[in-house]
């Protein structure tokens, strides 16, 4: 794979003696790894962020609501823990010039399950926010703790279950390595009937669960909005809020998980190849999703900024004590924390809620 150059004294490097092709092949290969690098940092340093928040109470925010958030910060930090690892580390050992061998199979495996596993938490929690909704009496019974870790319990263990064909060296489904994306991808035309059903049973139905429910919450806030208006009583907030996060959410799902999705079915349907770059884009657009979900489920939450700056507080008054006293924090945040638990307590309808958040 390594070009050795014996340069003597009489010798002069020049650019001209490599191969153009090879020189080109190396840049972009240079580049795709440093977007993988940049965009795994981002993903690993926004979920450890969240981690820190959502492990504690944070005010509005239900029990069963952090463990779903719980389990999208997990499959989310999958991203930059497990599948760019992988990948790359498979990219550095693999001999390009070889075929399909166990090692890929296994990595191949590992990306669609995290894949499936962060689709399915996704829904889940759309789920979670239509029943506090709509159901906001019959929440507790309805989200039971049993039945909120049976749902997490599917979104892990499914996927798994239903991807595990990928995994077997020699099986119905052929792996390869991607140098284009720098992934080791299933070759899906190999069996077309297992590529459509993935599609089936995975994006389809998460998809039409997370459109149906963010759609029925949205248009709720849009029919509250406009009757408090009506009666003088509304400010013109709660229907842009409810706008500004459900609309976001919904927009960056399709627009990272779609062309992927696309480009599978196109792949196992026609058997054709698409050009690098694009290939590269749409294999890796969908992990940028686990980034954006810290800012659109998270970030955008007054009560989870105020808990983060508190924790990041309580941080610096423990290793930074000098910095701390810069930056004059002090030991007060105590009270916050005290106010922020009694809240968290009080609350019995899900904290992803858009209409409880806009209240």
């Amino acid at each position: 794979m390594c070009t050795t150059l014996n340069l003597s004294t009489s010798d002069h490097f020049n650019l001209t003696d490599i191969d153009p092709q090879r020189l080109q092949e190396l840049t972009h290969r240079s580049i795709k790894v440093s977007i993988i690098i940049v965009l795994g940092v981002m993903i690993t340093l926004g979920n450890i962020a969240v981690l820190l928040v959502i492990t504690s109470s944070v005010a509005g925010w239900s029990r069963n609501s952090r463990y779903f958030l719980l389990s999208l910060t997990a499959a989310d930090s999958s991203f930059g823990l497990l599948v760019m690892p992988l990948n790359l580390w498979v990219s550095l050992l693999k001999d390009y010039t070889e075929g399909p061998d166990a090692l890929c199979h296994v990595v191949a495996f590992c990306n669609a399950t995290v894949y499936s596993t962060c689709m399915y938490t996704l829904a889940s929690i759309s789920l979670e926010r239509y029943i506090a909704v709509f159901y906001p009496l019959q929440y507790s019974t309805l989200m039971t703790r049993k039945r909120t870790l049976l749902l997490i319990a599917f979104a892990w263990c499914f996927p798994p279950f239903l991807l595990w064909p990928i995994s077997v060296p020699d099986g119905i489904i052929e792996v390869h390595f991607s140098t284009a994306s720098l992934v080791c991808n299933p070759s899906y035309s190999t069996n077309v009937a297992y590529s459509l059903s993935l599609t089936c049973l995975i994006f389809f139905p998460c998809s039409i669960v997370m459109t149906y429910a963010n759609l029925r919450v949205w248009c709720a806030a849009k029919r509250q909005t406009l009757k408090l208006r009506k009666y003088g009583f509304a400010r013109g907030s709660r229907h842009t809020v409810a706008s500004r996060v459900l609309v976001p959410v919904m927009a960056a799902y399709y627009t990272c998980w779609t062309p992927c999705m696309a480009v599978m079915i196109y792949n196992a349907v026609s058997g054709s190849s698409i050009p690098e770059w694009v290939e590269f884009v749409v294999v890796w657009l969908p992990t940028s999703n686990g980034f954006l979900n810290c800012i659109f489920y998270f970030w955008i939450n007054r009560n989870f900024r105020r808990k983060f700056h508190l924790v990041l507080q309580r941080l610096v008054l423990a290793f930074c004590p000098e910095l701390a006293k810069t930056l004059n924090f002090s030991n007060s945040s105590g009270y916050l924390d005290n106010t922020i638990s009694v809240h968290e307590r009080s609350s019995s309808v899900s904290s992803t809620c858009t209409l409880v958040t806009l209240a």
